[in-house]
Formats: structure tokens, sequence, C-alpha cells
């Protein structure tokens, strides 16, 4: 959507709710230029630590498949 400054002046707590409501963005023009947008506020989350789990230990037989798991891959059921 775009609004010239005089109706986002005029209209600014609507415009707010609308952004809020549909995420869609506005721009503001001042004699068909445009100058600024308003934007759904989306916070900065800090970038995952890679090993945030802490040490991980993997079981000796985490590669074994059991007999009947394999056999519903392969499409035999019991």
């Amino acid at each position: 959507m775009v609004v010239n400054i005089y109706d986002a002046k005029t209209r600014l707590s609507a415009l707010i709710a609308q952004v809020e409501r549909t995420g869609e963005e506005v721009v503001i023009r001042r004699h068909n230029v445009p100058v600024a947008k308003l934007v759904p506020f989306r916070p900065v989350l800090p970038p995952r630590r890679l090993g945030g789990w802490g040490e991980v230990t993997v079981s000796e037989d985490f590669d074994v498949l059991p007999d009947e798991v394999a056999d519903a891959f392969a499409g035999r059921h019991a």
C-alpha cells in the first residue's frame, strides 16, 4: 500500500493496525517520492550457537536398524 505523508499523519494509528493485522508494508511518499516504509516488527534473534546442547554421546548401535523397522521400510508387515 502507498500513502502520502498527509494521509500517513492523519491515519497513522489505523495504518499501524493494518500492518499488524495483515503484515502488508506501507510506503509513505512525499511529492510522489517514497521516503519511508512502515513494516511489521520482527525481532532480531541472536544467531544459534553450534553445540548448544553441550557434549553429545552417540550410542554404539546408533546405525543398527531394528528388524521390524527395516521390514516396514521394505513393505513387509508382520
